[in-house]
This record gives C-alpha cells, sequence and structure tokens, in this order.
C-alpha cells in the first residue's frame, strides 16, 4: 500500500496555502454617482475595512481613481462625480477603463458589476444616468441603481424602473441612521436596505468571486454573514470530497497526515472567506497556530485523534485504517467546528478583525488538540 505520510511534505502545505490564494480571486465593482451621492458612506457601510477613506483611492484618469488595500481582494473603481457638463469626458475615461480592463486575459482585472448611486432627493434620473447606464449594459457589466440617502420612496423607485430598463437590479438604501427633527420631535430612521444591496450583487457574480467577495464584506450585517456562512459550507463540501477521494484506498491511521494539506487548504479558504488578510503570511499563521508548526508531520495524526471524537462511531478507526467515508467525515468535522468558531467571534465582535491566533486557540480547543 502506498504510504501516504511519504507523499505530502511541508512543500504540500505552502502548496495548499498557495491554492488558497490564487483560488480566491478578485472583484472589480465601479461606483457611479453625482456628488453628494453617498458613496463613500456606501463603500465603508458595505465593506470591510473602511476602504474609501480620504486619499485612500489612485488616480486612474482626471474622472475616475481605483480604492483598493493590501489584503482585501476588492477595488473600487470610484468615479469622483457625474455631472452633465463632464459627462462625454468621463464617459471616455470609463470607456477606456472598462476596455482596457475587459480586453486583459487576467479575469481579475474584468470588471464584474456596476452601481449606479442616484439620490432619492432629486426625484428624478438624470440623462448622464441614463446614458451611464446604457454604457454599463452595452459592455456586458450588470448594473445594480442604488437609491441612496432614502426616506420615503414614494413611487420613485417604480420611476427608477421605468427610466432604466436594463439595470439588473433597484435597492433603496440608507446607509447610515439619520436623526431628523429636534428635542421631543425627534424622530431616528434606521439604516435600510444594505442586505439587499449585498444580496442582489452576490446574484450578479461569477460563482468564482463570491469567496473574494465574502471576505470583502463588512460582517455587521445580516446578509454579509449568510453568504459568509454559506460559502464556507461550500469549501467544506468540497475539501470533505476531496479527503474521501484520497481515502477511496483505506489510508493506515498512522499516514493519517496525508489528510493535512487538504485540510489546510479548507482551513485557509475558509479563513479567507470570513474576511482575513488576503497573505501567504497571514495564512500560514492560521495554519501553524491551529495545527502546530509541524502540520506536515505527527501533527496529522494528532489532529485525527482529536477529530475521531467528534465522529459518531469513528473511534474504532483507530488501530486500523481510515476509508472514504470517515475521512471525508473527519473533514467535514474539522471544517464545521471551524465555521462555528469564526461565527461566534464575529458575533461577539462586530466590525473588528479576525484574530487569527485567538480564533486558532479556540478551535484547538474543539477539536481536543
Amino acid at each position: 500500500m502506498t504510504n501516504v505520510t511519504s507523499m505530502h511534505t511541508p512543500s504540500s502545505i505552502d502548496e495548499a496555502i498557495e491554492g488558497a490564494l490564487k483560488g480566491s480571486g478578485k472583484i472589480n465593482i465601479i461606483i457611479a454617482g453625482k456628488t453628494g451621492v453617498g458613496k463613500s458612506t456606501l463603500i465603508n457601510t458595505v465593506f470591510r475595512g473602511e476602504l474609501a477613506q480620504t486619499g485612500s483611492g489612485r488616480p486612474v484618469t482626471q474622472h475616475t481613481e481605483e480604492i483598493s488595500r493590501q489584503g482585501h481582494p476588492i477595488t473600487i473603481i470610484d468615479t469622483k462625480g457625474l455631472e452633465l457638463k463632464d459627462y462625454d469626458t468621463i464617459a471616455a475615461e470609463l470607456t477606456d477603463v472598462i476596455d482596457t480592463r475587459s480586453a486583459s486575459h487576467d479575469e481579475n482585472q474584468h470588471i464584474h458589476v456596476a452601481w449606479l448611486c442616484i439620490h432619492e432627493d432629486g426625484r428624478r434620473v438624470e440623462e448622464a444616468e441614463v446614458e451611464l447606464c446604457r454604457l454599463f449594459t452595452e459592455k456586458n457589466i450588470p448594473v445594480v441603481v442604488v437609491i441612496t440617502k432614502s426616506r420615503s420612496d414614494d413611487g420613485f423607485s417604480e420611476q427608477v424602473k421605468q427610466t432604466l430598463p436594463s439595470a439588473a437590479a433597484i435597492v433603496s438604501v440608507r446607509a447610515l441612521a439619520e436623526e431628523l427633527g429636534e428635542d421631543e420631535d425627534r424622530v431616528t430612521l434606521k439604516p435600510k436596505g444594505v442586505d439587499k444591496l449585498i444580496e442582489a450583487t452576490a446574484k450578479l457574480l461569477p460563482d468564482a468571486k463570491q469567496r473574494a467577495y465574502a471576505n470583502a464584506l463588512n460582517s455587521r450585517h445580516a446578509a454579509a454573514m449568510k453568504l459568509k456562512v454559506e460559502q464556507a459550507e461550500t469549501e467544506v463540501v468540497v475539501a470533505a470530497a476531496a479527503a474521501g477521494a484520497l481515502a477511496a484506498v483505506p489510508i493506515p491511521f498512522s499516514d493519517a497526515v496525508g489528510l493535512v494539506p487538504i485540510q489546510v487548504g479548507m482551513l485557509a479558504k475558509i479563513g479567507i472567506t470570513f474576511g482575513m488578510e488576503i497573505s501567504t503570511t497571514a495564512l500560514t499563521t492560521l495554519v501553524t497556530s491551529t495545527l502546530g508548526a509541524g502540520a506536515a508531520t505527527l501533527i496529522g495524526r494528532t489532529l485525527v485523534t482529536g477529530l475521531l471524537k467528534m465522529v459518531p462511531g469513528a473511534g474504532s478507526v483507530a488501530g486500523g485504517a481510515i476509508a472514504a467515508a470517515t475521512a471525508s467525515a473527519l473533514t467535514k468535522a474539522l471544517g464545521s467546528a471551524y465555521i462555528s468558531v469564526l461565527t461566534r467571534f464575529v458575533k461577539e465582535n462586530p466590525g473588528k478583525e479576525l484574530d487569527m491566533t485567538l480564533i486558532a486557540m479556540e478551535l484547538r480547543k474543539r477539536i481536543s488538540l
């Protein structure tokens, strides 16, 4: 029988981490709208890390800039205002940006969706907004019309729908709470529509971009957490199937380390999905904190020993071999435990960056390492 241990060296762990990095991909969103429509507030509300801070953008043309940050898998291509007098120039610049990115063989350069922001108080759709929606549609970029600073729709969204029939979705959003009136007449309008915007955008993105999108989202929002958990569960299903395939020929228990590269990749992908920094250093810290520095050697057997306690009826294989069903169940148990730990951390620490060392310690407790 092939010795699985000899097939998996520390380089296999590195390859698993690199694979998770490459597979995470990147997404690019164009956001356009008139000055004062609230684009920066919208970006910072939907996505983690206060992306749209003053001076954070990189000028691309006179009227556009790219907003991104190290470790984030998203780039926002922002128009610096959409005014009728500048529309022809802005449209020409955007066309060049879109065409250049679309011509790239790297799909991570392509533009995946556009947000066209229209202020509700204006109660009308400008000709420039009509033309820009048409431009995006002709370039095969799905458009979400975001009616910003929404207070009382009063039929405006229907008007927008009639005026911009090519839009893939129309969502009314109030990104931040708003105080109206004074003293005893003060009324607080709660944020609304952010979850709908997150969901509408997710439906327009390719499946290959869902992990990157989930990573970029601010976990404060219910829709964001739902997408993160669903994507993470998908990663577990894929890894469990891979583990089962590896063990189609039963794995000697002493060689259970062969499962580790699969589990390393799964942990890395789930971590990315939940919003950890996308870098080799961050992912390596995650793996070594969870599995130990010797992940490619003895820790494989130790890991399986702990996981066996989590799989009903699996303890009997400890002295024998790990069959496909058990290998799959072990991997699923690890992935499910990790999702549970991450979900709890995010709920108890809303808006905070993931503390991977703390999370890894909690996961080790769960699997009794």
